[in-house]
């Protein structure tokens, strides 16, 4: 029988080898952790039975993506929940930029800029089916759908910045703003608008949806895919060399760059190895859990209701932010995320006490505690949260890269979102899945289309290794085939 073997079991090695499996190879993982998952993980450390996320937490992009769609993710248990509200941005006068899942009831709420986002975004929302079979993928390729394409694409290309100024009203460029911000780049770039627009453009879709019962139900639906099709997982295995992963027909590694020229060293062509060593890491996370009794008592109503609430003020204060960020330097107040994704899965909660997830943007490797900066920019919207905070666990951009080297200097995105980097993985090729090494393929966040839990990234390495051992590439994402033998 053809054999695979994938190293790192984050959700896109998990993804890569639940359709290499689903294709009918025998697909080995090797996880270094004591449990699979990566940053698509869920634990109860503050206090039993209230669950916080470890990382990945709201996935819009997950809800429709090919890869997970043709592993058939709800028949091994896994269950999308949506809160009322998707995401709300809230103002210093006690105004908010609300999103919420209709593109006509947002721009409804948007005031005098609701023509100008219905333009935007309505479209590219109706189709987005058809578009995320392009969008969610190498771009060095032809289109399925190329005038939807070029139709999406287009707005993409401009800095962040640029496509605020469509908007007239201070709550819907901050609305903007925050959901750009996740780019993790300053706003002036080139592409800044990319990471945005996709998030939005899904979103609209299929709501900015949470796992029932955590992220970690994502990790186990996709393990259960792979033990099904007769895939075996060995957690534990740590892999720094290339002699330590058994033979395979093909070997996918769900790693950074870096880390895949460490394991192969001198078998890496000389430019592989030259561009894996020139791969950029982008800023860190800092993040703080926190148990909230009677949850958070945000000025804004719609805050309340609402799954996601950016920090970061007005479109200004964060394009500021996130420039100062970029250069190394830690903002005073700095944009900070929140999930409360019990709003939409009361699972989470225990009793009155509910878990609030949250995270700021800071400096790569940044090594002092944000504490009480996140703390400070929550009390600055949601006076009195102190007094209601039970439990309280923060983790470092170190701590991070120490549960998941992908995670290096905090940086959970694996890599800056630079314009070549998003657009073309750590290198410039036909095949950015391609290390070089004949049947050796890359299958982390920091190849296309980026990082999510939507296991797109490992979809493609997928199809890349197929083509290698001769079998149709549509074979990871098409109807089931009969198990290949020989």
């Amino acid at each position: 029988m053809t054999t695979a073997c994938v190293v790192g079991g984050g959700p896109n090695g998990l993804a890569a080898a639940a359709l290499l499996a689903r294709a009918g190879l025998r697909v080995t993982l090797l996880e270094a952790a004591d449990e699979t998952g990566g940053g698509t993980r869920s634990d109860e450390a503050l206090l039993p039975g209230l669950l916080h996320d470890h990382c990945s937490a709201v996935h819009p992009l997950a809800v429709t993506s090919p890869a997970l769609r043709a592993l058939d993710l709800e028949r091994h248990g896994l269950r999308w929940r949506s809160a009322d509200v998707d995401c709300v941005h809230p103002l210093d006068d006690g105004t908010a930029g609300v999103l919420l899942r209709s593109v006509e009831e947002t721009a409804r709420l948007l005031g005098p800029d609701g023509d100008r986002y219905r333009a935007l975004l309505a479209p590219s929302v109706r189709h987005w089916d058809a578009l995320a079979q392009d969008t969610m993928g190498p771009l060095l390729r032809v289109p399925a759908h190329p005038w939807l394409l070029a139709r999406f694409g287009l707005p993409t290309v401009l800095p962040a910045r640029a496509l605020a100024r469509l908007f007239g009203t201070p709550q819907a460029r901050a609305l903007w703003g925050g959901v750009a911000a996740h780019a993790y780049r300053p706003l002036s770039g080139l592409f800044t608008s990319a990471i945005g627009l996709g998030i939005l453009t899904a979103g609209h879709a299929a709501g900015w949806a949470v796992a029932e019962g955590g992220s970690r139900s994502i990790t186990r639906a996709m393990e259960n895919a792979l033990r099904e099709n007769g895939g075996t997982v060995h957690t534990g295995v740590r892999v720094t060399d290339h002699r330590q992963i058994p033979p395979a027909d093909v070997t996918l590694l769900d790693l950074d760059p870096h880390q895949a020229a460490r394991i192969y060293g001198d078998r890496l062509p000389a430019r592989v190895r030259r561009a894996y060593g020139r791969f950029r890491r982008g800023p860190g996370a800092f993040k703080v859990d926190l148990a909230v009794e009677g949850g958070v008592p945000w000025t804004s109503e719609p805050a309340r209701r609402a799954g996601t609430v950016h920090l970061g003020g007005t479109f200004a204060e964060i394009a500021r932010t996130e420039r100062e960020v970029s250069a190394g330097r830690m903002p005073e107040r700095p944009f900070v995320l929140v999930g409360q994704q019990y709003l939409a899965d009361p699972s989470r909660s225990v009793g009155d006490v509910h878990p609030v997830w949250t995270y700021a943007h800071v400096p790569h490797g940044y090594d002092e505690d944000a504490t009480e900066a996140v703390l400070r920019q929550l009390e600055r919207f949601a006076p009195g949260v102190r007094e209601r905070v039970v439990g309280l666990r923060a983790t470092r951009p170190a701590d991070f890269a120490a549960a998941n080297p992908n995670f290096a200097g905090g940086d959970i995105l694996t890599g800056a979102k630079t314009a070549p980097q998003l657009l073309f993985g750590p290198r410039f090729a036909l095949d950015p899945y391609s290390t070089g090494v004949p049947g050796v393929f890359l299958c982390s966040a920091a190849t296309p289309p980026g990082p999510g839990a939507h296991g797109m990234c490992g979809a493609g390495a997928a199809a890349s290794a197929l083509r290698h051992l001769g079998i149709p590439a549509d074979t990871a994402l098409g109807p089931r085939p009969e198990r290949l033998a020989g």
